[in-house]
């Protein structure tokens, strides 16, 4: 296999696997980092796949990772340290002379927002503008595959709930997100690029609900629910407490509108139109059945 010149991180989450894929598919060598050879799931099997370890915590020790990349594909999980571990990637992989950065951000990063992943998201963006690497940042909007979270409770009791009110989301599949991110890595005229990324209709919670019934073929109802609602719901789940405030934070965005705006990214970049809902729904109905 060529040596690699393409670094992924967050290779074994759900857009990274998707992307993972892509390049693969593409016959284009990629280095995937990982923070143990264990988790490295569907990667072993790509013969693009090249797995190296290590981790964001260490930077320091990563200078043989960055060995002849040109590119890197940021994306790490989300967490409380998950705006350091970036920003630790983006020094170290300024210091090694990696010359563009595709990084997955969040539809309206701003680091004035309410919301924390969109602070922490813009601070990164700001970071690799400030040292001068050529970007292309994706912000994709809320991901469809979030719905396989709720697939007990729409298998088991034909119902989901959220604190999302009565507003229209644009969301998206992230396999749009992981064809974009492809491009960015692969092809010329994407540098220095901001990528709003977002499914081609507007959707109430409601709407999804229909949508779901259509495809299952079964009645399944939304609820809409207060943010304590949701909050008590996720506590009791088991989500960590940064990560549920986040959440919460992040619904109450969703809820007053502020992400309903359709972009045609998707088709532009890709020449093909986003996947709708419909077919999400389609394509992973083992899920809810």
């Amino acid at each position: 296999m060529t040596q690699p010149t393409i670094l992924l991180t967050g290779a074994t989450g759900t857009v990274g696997t998707q992307l993972a894929i892509k390049l693969n598919d593409l016959h284009i060598p990629f280095r995937a980092l990982v923070r143990n050879k264990g988790n490295n799931g569907l990667l072993k099997d790509l013969p693009m796949a090249q797995i190296v370890t290590g981790d964001l915590a260490n930077a320091e020790n990563l200078g043989p990772v960055f060995q002849g990349i040109e590119k890197a594909f940021l994306l790490t999980d989300s967490s409380a340290q998950a705006e350091q571990l970036q920003l630790n990637f983006v020094n170290t992989a300024y210091s090694a002379g990696v010359k563009q950065i595709v990084k997955l951000s969040q539809l309206a990063a701003e680091e004035q927002s309410p919301v924390r992943f969109l602070r922490y998201h813009a601070k990164v963006e700001n970071r690799i503008k400030e040292l001068g690497i050529t970007y292309t940042f994706l912000r994709p909007n809320l991901y469809m595959l979030g719905f396989i979270a709720l697939k007990d409770h729409i298998k088991n009791d034909g119902k989901f709930y959220a604190a999302a009110g009565n507003a229209g989301i644009s969301i998206v599949d992230v396999r749009d997100i992981a064809s974009v991110a492809a491009i960015a890595l692969t092809e010329t005229g994407h540098e220095n690029k901001t990528y709003t990324i977002t499914g081609e209709e507007t959707l109430t919670h409601y709407q999804l609900a229909e949508i779901l019934s259509t495809v299952l073929d079964r009645k399944i109802t939304f609820i809409d629910v207060s943010p304590e609602q949701m909050k008590g719901a996720l506590q009791a789940a088991g989500f960590p407490q940064w990560q549920l405030d986040g959440l919460i934070e992040d619904y109450a965005h969703y809820a007053r509108g502020e992400a309903a705006a359709i972009y045609t990214t998707v088709k532009t970049v890709t020449g093909k139109p986003a996947i709708n809902f419909s077919q999400f729904v389609t394509d992973h109905k083992k899920f809810f059945l």
